[in-house]
């Protein structure tokens, strides 16, 4: 009998492999290679092993045994954060793929930029992941997906209305600022 992705992953599920196992490698891996670049644990590798291990047993096994307070469970926190900022990540390599099919590179001053960007995103996957804050949805009840909609489509036909109407001759703070963000998409 032929078992199906939704069967494999209900023993997964079953046998503690998203509970225990993943979450385990992941730390003990990150750990493991942090303390490779340390000065103090760079040639010994049993030291460092041992660390890894202690430090992912450490991460793991309060969740297994339901010691961590309720919503702060760090294993809970990481299987509700990792799949949005995998999201994240996959987004910004296929940017960089189109940007590299037309031509065009990021230039050394957009470096910084992405870099915020980045750590903004990872801080609001992680705090949305905490429940330290609430999307505007559960803020305003009248607030819905179409009132999202519906500001996105204003803004975007008034700036258009805006550059049509706009004299050219005229430099303004918002055209020097679009200039500014023009030069991250420079030519090499």
């Amino acid at each position: 009998m032929a078992l199906g992705f939704s069967t494999l992953a209900d023993y997964f599920q079953t046998y503690g492999v998203m509970d225990f196992l993943i979450p385990f490698l992941l730390v003990f891996t990150i750990i493991f290679a942090v303390t490779a670049k340390l000065p103090l644990f760079k040639d010994n590798k049993n030291f460092r092993m041992v660390i890894a291990l202690a430090l992912a047993l450490t991460f793991v096994v309060p969740h297994i045994t339901g010691t961590y307070p309720l919503g702060y469970d760090p294993v809970q926190v990481m299987n509700d954060a990792i799949p949005s900022i995998s999201l994240v990540a996959i987004a910004s390599i296929m940017l960089l793929i189109l940007m590299g099919i037309f031509g065009t590179d990021f230039s050394k001053s957009a470096a910084p930029v992405i870099a915020i960007g980045a750590i903004g995103f990872v801080i609001y996957i992680f705090g949305a992941a905490l429940e330290f804050w609430t999307g505007p949805y559960d803020a305003f009840s009248w607030w819905t997906a179409e009132t999202t909609e519906l500001m996105i489509i204003i803004l975007v036909f008034g700036l258009i209305v805006y550059f049509v109407t706009s004299d050219p001759k005229e430099s303004s703070g918002f055209k020097e600022v679009l200039k500014d963000v023009g030069k991250l998409f420079e030519r090499r």
